[in-house]
């Protein structure tokens, strides 16, 4: 099976300034992308499980892709801060490639600020037209996505790995953390553990401070349970740790 993350004809990687590796930030960055590469992938067909009128269940579901789309929000805010200045400063001839990607995440705010009013609205109403516009919407951030998400990890990653250390890309990951209750943030854990292959999820454990892990463990395992049951009902529930 190819790998999500390969380069496609035409795409060129920037260039690699000399030096060795100093963090993981690859790594880190294809975990998290694989769970934003699930998630709006089934946004569409989660919006289009709610029958017009259940606005129960559109409360709930929309609940869950609003949660999505802050986590996604603020990922891109980290990045925008953290990441790409000292890129641009520390390694100049990535200033094409920077630019590039900052512009991918200008498009996904966009499509994230127009989902918003059309979200809200559908969770109150359930209403068909707004479900199926909403549907459409997240179906065409999907699609960005699908081109940045893979991007960023190709051209982008090989770099930061060699111009910021372990303790600034970690500052990367953790920013904006403490906007997230933190049930959600440990149920959150379970879904990124299942969107990962069995390594992975691992390695990525072994990074989480050991009470977030006792947390999951404890609570968050089986809340993340539930909530695929819920928005999957009859699917088997992805293993996590």
């Amino acid at each position: 099976m190819t790998d999500f993350f390969t380069m496609q004809p035409g795409e060129t990687a920037a260039p690699l300034p000399p030096g060795p590796v100093l963090c993981t930030g690859t790594a880190a960055m294809r975990r998290i992308h694989r769970f934003f590469l699930w998630a709006y992938d089934e946004a569409p067909g989660l919006v289009r499980s709610v029958q017009p009128g259940d606005t129960k269940r559109a409360a709930y579901v929309g609940e869950v892709l609003g949660n999505f789309d802050k986590v996604l929000h603020v990922h891109h805010e980290g990045e925008d801060l953290l990441m790409y200045p000292q890129l641009e400063q520390r390694a100049p001839a990535c200033a094409l490639h920077v630019a590039q990607m900052l512009e991918q995440h200008r498009q996904v705010t966009q499509r994230l600020e127009s989902i918003e009013p059309v979200r809200l609205r559908w969770m109150e109403t359930a209403d068909a037209e707004a479900g199926n516009e909403l549907a459409e919407r997240y179906a065409d951030l999907s699609g960005v996505l699908n081109v940045h998400l893979r991007r960023e990890v190709t051209e982008v990653m090989p770099v930061v790995d060699r111009v910021m250390d372990q303790k600034e890309m970690e500052g990367v990951g953790q920013h904006g953390i403490e906007q997230f209750d933190k049930k959600f943030m440990v149920a959150y854990l379970g879904m990124v553990l299942a969107t990962n292959p069995p390594q992975d999820r691992k390695e990525l454990f072994k990074e989480i401070p050991l009470p977030v892990r006792l947390a999951y463990r404890l609570v968050g395992r089986g809340m993340y349970r539930r909530q695929y049951a819920t928005l999957f009902p009859g699917r088997p529930v992805p293993e996590t740790l």
